[in-house]
């Protein structure tokens, strides 16, 4: 096996790419009203089969090396359906608001007076906040751009602890073996994670004891120590 195969090689988004009947909207969104430069465009003509359209992809800046980008097609009408939704992902009328809001872009920001320049910015434009939550550890503000998608920018109130990283962890694997049960629930799932508790503690215990200078508690499965967890029928909490 390659020395690489256990890594964790990736280093963040190079860019997520997302179709545009609005391009001009789209620059004055993420250019002019958020700030975020251009910085990479491609003129595609006479690209793929024969009656793939010309069409411009282009990139703009949104930090930390990551890039969000466009593609616009000539001559490409959208649809008409006036179904809910982006211009890409229709839902039918019956899908519910929430289910079509989860689809979203979220950007990060490292304190609150960013987070609220940029509603400052947003509230200026076309397209001021339509919502500003406070969820379990971040806050969060909320707007759609010119195309239909909902953009958040967001900033953590606390540091996630390893204790949380360990119930993500317990939460998705319980979810994945329950999923497919007719009828799971959310009680499944809290009973499939305490199962997942008892069935792992003894390896944790094991790495605890094996892992120089982890101090008490059990350890985490990526080796990071997490002081002081016990167990709950909900999974790991701090003691």
């Amino acid at each position: 096996m390659s020395d690489l195969g256990d890594q964790h090689l990736v280093r963040g988004v190079d860019h997520a790419a997302f179709p545009t009947f609005d391009p001009a909207g789209t620059v004055r969104f993420y250019r002019d009203t958020l700030g975020f430069p251009v910085v990479h465009s491609i003129c595609a003509a006479g690209w793929g089969p024969e009656n793939h359209p010309d069409f411009i992809h282009f990139f703009f800046d949104i930090g930390g090396g990551d890039r969000i980008a466009f593609f616009y097609y000539f001559g490409l009408e959208p649809p008409q359906s006036g179904a809910k939704g982006d211009v890409y992902a229709r839902f039918d009328a019956d899908v519910p608001e929430f289910f079509v809001r989860s689809r979203h872009l979220a950007l990060h920001v490292d304190t609150e007076d960013h987070m609220l320049e940029y509603r400052r910015r947003l509230d200026a434009s076309e397209w001021p906040v339509e919502m500003q939550i406070q969820h379990e550890t971040i806050e969060s503000i909320y707007t759609h751009d010119p195309n239909g998608y909902m953009v958040e920018i967001t900033r953590a109130m606390r540091p996630v602890m390893p204790q949380e990283d360990l119930d993500a962890t317990l939460t998705i694997d319980a979810l994945v073996d329950i999923v497919q049960r007719p009828g799971a629930g959310m009680d499944d799932l809290l009973v499939r994670k305490a199962e997942l508790i008892v069935e792992r503690a003894e390896r944790w215990e094991r790495e605890r004891v094996g892992a120089t200078g982890a101090g008490h508690g059990i350890t985490a499965p990526d080796g990071a120590a997490a002081p002081g967890l016990a167990v709950s029928p909900e999974g790991p909490v701090s003691s």
